[in-house]
């Protein structure tokens, strides 16, 4: 078969597909939440063809969507209350066509001149947002919030310490520190692994009892380190924490970053989108003091994976950080005053996700937005009451629509969340998690899916009571 297929073969594909999908998306309570997880079954329906002879079109595409319906946690299913994927909005998803469509390169400005401005537009467009001074924002589009989180410890320590690109970090004569919360995402000590520092002078900092980050314990580590003769030069608050969903004292951690000349990043890549709404915006009240800013426009921006920013105000520090001179990339924009993104980023070749981001704004607007983020609030706080009503115990306090909660039992017995997770799994009606909050291993539940009414959260609360293997 041609690889361009012909007119006719491209028009059969496409109503098909279509269909398939219109049918998926319209009905997403079709399926079961989250899949039988049996290793022998799935790779033996990947394997099924060995590549030695080609398929019909309709054919392979009904292999690999039979095997996207019975394999795969079901994000789009209002009974998902996971972990911030949420049920991707209409207008991300033809975005995704486009793209994959004109395949625009962006590691060339000249190349992809429109997708290019259309991302550093939104890159303002929420800086601004997040309290920064329009002049000063600079930033760059990333594959997630774990790249957006390395961003901001290579933007840092390049801004600490200028000559790191160069002689790297033998070349200096102390040993830099950074530091977060224990709930602070993974990503962050990962990177630190990815960079070279080490996650041991990476410094997780204790919470108070309700998950946040502790200022004074932070304040006293700064101190002991400094006295051993080390290098802070980092910190990284939370607003919105991957487990409870808990904002950091923005402010008082962005103060103490600026007494001792630390660079200040905030990992906001859920809780950032809280900033849209005016009547909860007070909660993100700080953030403009970061200099950097992890944003995932994939978590309650509803776009589909993966649609992350890294935003700072420091305006050369990426480039600074990773401009590079080559021979062979077009050089038809250096007259003008423009930046290759591939000397402003991590990456280099790279997919036009933004415009997930900007044909939804283009659709919704930020009126739209602000009315569905502020519907899932509601849906956590009506979710909250349902559970106490059923005498369930919710360890978390936050305004954000993600509850931790658990049975007395559960106190006492390590295995009954587990327990309990697995027979609401098994159920195929809904998909939680558990998570330890504190000293207990709870369950947990977060609202993501705009789609997601009160029936659902009374049929995920009925299928928790009957999962339950005691008596309340």
């Amino acid at each position: 078969m041609d690889f361009n297929f012909t007119e006719h073969e491209r028009e059969e594909a496409w109503t098909w597909l279509h269909e398939q999908l219109e049918n998926y998306y319209k009905n997403p309570k079709g399926v079961q939440a989250a899949p039988t997880l049996d290793i022998h079954s799935i790779q033996q329906h990947v394997g099924r063809f060995s590549f030695d002879h080609a398929l019909p079109v309709q054919g392979a595409l009904e292999h690999v969507l039979d095997g996207m319906r019975q394999y795969t946690v079901h994000t789009p299913h209002p009974g998902y209350y996971g972990l911030y994927n949420p049920r991707p909005a209409f207008p991300g998803i033809l975005a995704d066509t486009i793209t994959a469509t004109f395949n625009p390169q962006l590691a060339a400005w000249s190349h992809a001149p429109f997708a290019n401005e259309v991302e550093n537009y939104l890159i303002r467009q929420f800086g601004v947002k997040f309290g920064f001074p329009k002049e000063r924002i600079d930033g760059v589009f990333t594959s997630g919030g774990a790249e957006a989180n390395l961003t901001a410890l290579l933007t840092a320590i390049n801004h600490r310490h200028p000559d790191y690109g160069t002689s790297g970090l033998r070349g200096l004569d102390k040993q830099p520190i950074l530091y977060c919360s224990e709930e602070s995402h993974h990503s962050v000590a990962k990177a630190a692994k990815n960079m070279g520092l080490g996650s041991h002078n990476v410094r997780s900092i204790p919470t108070n009892s309700n998950f946040q980050m502790r200022a004074d314990l932070l304040e006293e580590n700064l101190a002991a380190d400094l006295k051993n003769g080390l290098d802070p030069f980092l910190i990284v608050a939370t607003a919105g924490t991957t487990g409870t969903g808990v904002m950091d004292p923005l402010k008082e951690i962005g103060s103490l970053a600026a007494k001792r000349n630390l660079w200040f990043h905030v990992d906001a890549a859920y809780g950032g989108a809280i900033a849209l709404v005016e009547k909860y915006s007070h909660l993100l009240n700080g953030l403009e003091q970061a200099d950097s800013i992890t944003f995932d426009a994939h978590k309650w921006l509803s776009n589909p994976m993966s649609t992350s920013l890294y935003i700072t105000r420091h305006k050369d520090i990426l480039s600074r950080t990773f401009g590079m001179d080559t021979d062979y990339m077009p050089k038809e924009g250096a007259h003008m005053a423009i930046t290759d993104p591939y000397a402003h980023s991590i990456q280099w070749s790279r997919r036009f996700i933004g415009l997930r981001l900007y044909l939804s704004l283009l659709i919704f607007g930020w009126r739209g937005y602000e009315k569905v983020i502020t519907h899932q609030v509601q849906m956590g706080q009506r979710l909250k009451e349902l559970l106490l009503e059923d005498h369930w115990k919710v360890y978390n306090d936050t305004d954000l629509p993600v509850l931790c909660f658990g049975k007395p039992e559960f106190e006492t017995d390590d295995k009954l969340a587990l327990q309990v997770c697995s027979t609401v799994l098994a159920s195929g009606k809904a998909w939680i998690s558990v998570y330890r909050a504190g000293a207990v291993n709870g369950l947990r539940a977060c609202i993501t899916n705009y789609d997601t009414q009160e029936e659902d959260l009374k049929e995920l609360v009925e299928t928790l009571r009957q999962a339950q293997p005691f008596q309340d």
